[in-house]
């Protein structure tokens, strides 16, 4: 199954977040963040049911850039 992994950094680390499951985890390097956000969702897929699963796979996430004005 292919997700996205949406890596933020912070003032101390990296944020990672898949959309599609509204799932998030962290790390101290981008790598790391991203290793621990792939064993938070294998962990979730294990233990959540099918129809949760679904649930959250069913709603649309789009990953877009966005250009604004400043003032």
């Amino acid at each position: 199954m292919k997700l996205t992994a949406v890596i933020t950094k912070e003032e101390e680390g990296f944020v990672s977040l898949c959309p599609e499951l509204d799932i998030a985890s962290q790390g101290d390097t981008k790598e790391g963040a991203k290793i621990n956000l792939k064993e938070a969702v294998e962990l979730f897929l294990e233990c959540a049911s099918k129809d949760e699963v679904e649930k959250r796979l069913s709603s649309e996430s789009l990953v877009s850039s966005l250009e604004v004005s400043l003032a």
